[in-house]
């Protein structure tokens, strides 16, 4: 069967009398020129190794077996099963894994299923909203050994992840990320392309994770601390913001410990780059 064929696909959930859970974010990929292109992203070759988060009714699963040399695909939902048993049929360098994808540890699971080569792994997921930010930030923090995530998300959220500093979507999410990732907008996705149909559009976010993060800190605790004040309420000037890191630092301090890093105590966190904040976070360290 092709499962990028609306028809085939209502057929395969009708013969196995699935029903599709918004719980889990399920929207199932039917247009294989977006799959195209998303394995074009993922620049993927037969020596790669790729963990599919969230592979649904195995659509782009079937697309990526044929290209890497093993899948590990990684799925909540045990009643999808047994129809990625039949769209993967006669595939044997896929592995379906019924899991939690915010509780495994990915490093472990490829080493059991595959050994994990000299130059990492790949992650291919269609992230649903409500786990998009925990589960991006998972595998960047955690997973030390891939090397490139191409993600489908919600396009606000893409927006988010690759936002400039002094836009509207510049964030904690797009400073976090891009400590750990060089990240870039490849492709938007229109709401067409799935069944059932989304209430707002897509885009592919391609992330190369950097082999070691984008400024050098004292403290990664603080310096994420410090971003996390500074946008808790964002149109607040430095100065007033973060003071709810140390709230035993008097102001006079705290303006002390921004002159030494050398921003505007007036200036706002939405106007603070990856580099900004690494001064502010060891001046802090060092002057508090």
């Amino acid at each position: 069967m092709d499962p990028t064929s609306p028809s085939a696909l209502r057929d395969l959930l009708q013969r196995h009398q699935f029903r599709i859970k918004k719980k889990f974010g399920q929207n199932f990929l039917i247009d294989g020129n977006i799959i195209d292109k998303i394995l074009i992203a993922a620049e993927l070759n037969n020596m790669d190794i790729v963990v599919e988060i969230g592979p649904g009714v195995g659509t782009l699963t079937y697309r990526l077996a044929k290209k890497a040399r093993q899948v590990v695909a990684v799925e909540i939902d045990r009643t999808v099963l047994p129809l990625l048993t039949e769209t993967l049929d006669g595939l044997d360098n896929v592995t379906l894994v019924e899991a939690d994808a915010l509780k495994i540890d990915f490093e472990q699971l490829v080493q059991d299923r595959t050994g994990i080569p000299a130059d990492g792994y790949k992650v291919v997921a269609n992230l649903p909203y409500y786990i998009t930010t925990p589960l991006i930030m998972h595998l960047l923090e955690k997973q030390s050994s891939v090397r490139k995530i191409i993600v489908m998300v919600q396009e606000e959220v893409a927006r988010r992840l690759t936002a400039s500093p002094g836009t509207k979507d510049y964030g904690a999410l797009t400073l976090a990320a891009n400590y750990y990732a060089v990240v870039e907008m490849a492709f938007k996705v229109p709401r067409t392309v799935f069944l059932p149909r989304p209430e707002v559009d897509s885009a592919v976010v391609s992330m190369t994770v950097r082999k070691s993060p984008a400024v050098c800190v004292i403290n990664e605790q603080i310096y994420f601390a410090l971003i996390r004040a500074a946008f808790q309420q964002r149109r607040k000037i430095l100065l007033n913001a973060l003071g709810c890191v140390d709230k035993e630092l008097p102001r006079d301090r705290w303006l002390y410990i921004l002159q030494q890093a050398e921003i505007d105590p007036v200036r706002r966190g939405e106007t603070l780059n990856l580099q900004e904040f690494a001064r502010l976070a060891d001046a802090y360290i060092k002057c508090r």
